[in-house]
């Protein structure tokens, strides 16, 4: 495998997507219209890891069964305190067996965690 594909369903696509581009300048390297008139869009994170975003509503007509499937994910940063402090909502960073760490929430609040690289 050359490339990680991480699907998130979210509530509001443009939202979403508009909150990651803004705290982590990633591109979109696709937007994909589905059969009810909603778009998946898909921001690159790195050359291996992009991050693809639908609809809840979608994922609950059309796959139901993985509508509530929430990976855990952790991110590692080179801008690790520069990071903590742009990120609303951010936790106080925590050592983690020697690794610094932090959670933030996505407007969804879902948290996802971040280590110092």
């Amino acid at each position: 495998m050359n490339k990680t594909r991480i699907m998130l369903y979210v509530t509001d696509v443009t939202q979403t997507v508009n909150f990651w581009q803004e705290h982590f300048e990633l591109p979109v390297v696709a937007t994909n219209a589905l059969p009810d008139g909603s778009q998946n869009i898909v921001l690159q994170m790195n050359a291996g890891t992009e991050l693809s975003f639908f609809s809840r509503d979608f994922i609950k007509k059309y796959s139901p069964e993985v509508l509530d499937d929430v990976p855990s994910l952790m991110f590692f940063s080179d801008d690790f305190d520069a990071l903590h402090e742009k990120l609303a909502g951010a936790t106080p960073i925590a050592d983690n067996n020697g690794l610094p760490t932090f959670a933030f929430p996505d407007p969804d609040g879902r948290y996802f965690a971040v280590a110092k690289a």
